[in-house]
């Protein structure tokens, strides 16, 4: 290795060694030297998206394929402040994506300039001030000099915090040259006290010894910080009924036996919210708790009863334990736990199997179960399910995965049309396992663009778009007539995105005979496909109507002054 690099050349060299293999981008007069240098790099690919909301999105759903970090580039300001939505989410849902921003030369603010792409002002740390709110560090890089100590400290505590980070640096800079990276290791994840983790391992198996029927619930936190295995081997060791939150489908194994499905409330898999809320003793690991997840907080839930441990404390009926990491605390645990079915038990005497759906005739008007019926028979150890946030939400919850079958959905955060960036760059991060896309036609009209560059990759996902007319889930929180949307023609924007050279194909289906035809057709082919599905506007699952009345009510509390 040379004693010299650049500064976007330190960059690339340190994205590729924590583990990318692309980063996203929306080029911009201030990030294309930089551009220039990260290209340079054989091992990182340049994925250019349509814009910069788009390019953020990718990143989220890359870092979720590939379980490591994900990195956006764009320039300043018309592109740093369209990315922030995306990093915002990112932030709420534990994903460490590297916002990266190309900024203004190095020399303006002291030669007093007014710059394009600005506010029209002599100030230009308006970009960092606001991504200080969505991000764990945000820095500017103006010397190269001290270029890789500001970059190794910001790719340092996103791997440690699994949040975003934002890198802005000036467009002079990046060409610039400053030390090649030397060898390191990025430390990662924080480790436990050992007379912390003692102590809480202790009295946990103190209280799970004197419970009759305790329960242990999987939360979105176990994947983030590195502990589904470690909940795995505590699932097994302990014998106990196990259950997931609705934003942690997937990542435990849904044919393990003890498995009830999702806690969800009222809304969850039937009987499973019975034996979690009659426990004596739950376990909580990695779980949150929001007005989502709890079903406009209906849930119960008893300080009492709970061992609450999460990424990087434990609460045991009330006791707090602090530098205790999860995965030590739950591989511990299961080393220590005795094993008791009683829960696992009860659930099967309320447990109630899933109906059987009987599919009607060819020209039979499709429903909404109908379409998840004929969806669950496509998936297999080698799919991946991206659920847009609306209906596809309930629906996608009660879809039965197979081993290896993996679940994505972004509910903390919840911004209508993630999921059709983050199905991008699923697909590139994990090419084992081919995405299917669930979207909501007014989900996807924010952000459909992205397509085409699905199309230009190379890329095979099968996207149904759930076309009813309007946001259904907004309907079920609060109707008006602000919710019903343009009708497009979804599938012929194939063609259109196709042009000359790409390879994409649509069909819109309308009744049984056509959905199963259309999928028949979509498993064919390896290139992006689109499925139009049309339903009746007011066909949407019954966990919906319930959900949004719950949610309906928490928003709509009167005021309470102090």
């Amino acid at each position: 290795m040379s004693e010299t690099t650049t500064v976007g050349g330190y960059l690339a060299e340190r994205l590729h060694q924590i583990g990318m293999e692309h980063f996203f981008t929306v080029p911009g007069d201030y990030n294309l030297t930089l551009l220039d240098e990260l290209l340079k790099n054989p091992d990182l690919e340049m994925v250019g998206c349509c814009n910069e909301l788009n390019a953020g999105y990718a990143a989220d759903g890359y870092a979720r394929a590939t379980g490591g970090p994900a990195a956006a580039v764009v320039t300043f300001s018309v592109g740093g402040l369209s990315l922030i939505n995306a990093v915002a989410g990112a932030y709420a849902e534990d994903l460490p994506l590297i916002a990266i921003s190309g900024g203004p030369n190095s020399n303006s603010l002291a030669d007093n300039e007014l710059l394009h792409h600005t506010l029209g002002e002599v100030s230009y740390q308006y970009q960092r001030d606001a991504y200080s709110q969505v991000t764990v560090d945000a820095v500017i890089v103006q010397h190269p000099a001290e270029a890789p100590e500001q970059i190794d400290h910001a790719l340092e505590v996103a791997l440690a915090f699994r949040k975003p980070v934002y890198l802005e640096i000036a467009c002079n800079i990046a060409g610039a040259t400053t030390s090649a990276p030397q060898p390191r290791t990025f430390a990662g994840l924080p480790k436990s006290d050992p007379d912390s983790l003692e102590a809480a391992v202790s009295h946990a198996v103190e209280v799970l010894s004197g419970a009759v029927k305790p329960v242990l619930v999987g939360g979105v936190k176990l994947r983030s910080f590195d502990a589904q295995d470690a909940f795995a081997d505590l699932a097994h060791a302990s014998q106990y009924a196990t259950a997931t939150m609705p934003n942690a489908k997937g990542f435990y194994p849904e044919s393990s036996l003890g498995h009830m499905g999702t806690y969800w409330g009222t809304v969850g898999t039937p009987g499973c919210g019975e034996i979690v809320e009659s426990a004596d003793m739950v376990v909580y690991a990695g779980a949150t708790f929001t007005d989502y997840t709890t079903v406009g907080h209906s849930t119960l839930l008893s300080e009492a009863k709970t061992i609450m441990a999460g990424p990087d404390a434990v609460d045991i009926a009330g006791e707090h334990y602090g530098r205790v990491a999860l995965a030590d605390f739950l591989a511990t645990l299961a080393r220590r736990v005795e094993p008791n079915e009683a829960s696992r038990i009860g659930y099967d005497r309320v447990r109630e199997d899933a109906p059987i759906l009987v599919p009607g005739s060819a020209d039979t008007p499709l429903t909404t179960r109908q379409l998840f019926s004929r969806i669950q028979s496509m998936l297999g150890s080698d799919t991946a399910v991206i659920a847009e946030t609306g209906d596809s939400w309930f629906n996608g919850m009660g879809l039965a995965l197979p081993e290896g079958s993996r679940f994505e959905i972004q509910m903390q955060y919840g911004s209508i049309g993630w999921s059709v960036g983050a199905t991008l760059g699923y697909a590139l991060g994990d090419p084992d396992h081919r995405a299917v896309a669930l979207i909501g036609d007014g989900s996807f009209q924010l952000t459909a663009q992205e397509v085409s560059t699905m199309i230009r990759q190379g890329l095979n996902p099968i996207l149904f778009v759930i076309n009813n007319g309007g946001y259904t889930i907004e309907v079920e929180i609060h109707d008006g007539p602000y919710n019903t949307i343009k009708n497009w023609d979804y599938a012929g924007l194939m063609k259109v995105f196709n042009a000359d050279d790409g390879e994409g194909w649509g069909t819109r289906a309308t009744t049984e005979g056509e959905l199963d035809d259309a999928i028949a057709e979509a498993l064919k082919r390896s290139a992006p496909c689109l499925i139009e599905v049309a339903i009746d506007r007011d066909d949407c699952s019954k966990a919906l109507l319930e959900w949004g009345g719950h949610v309906a009510v928490n928003n709509g509390r009167p005021h309470r002054s102090s």
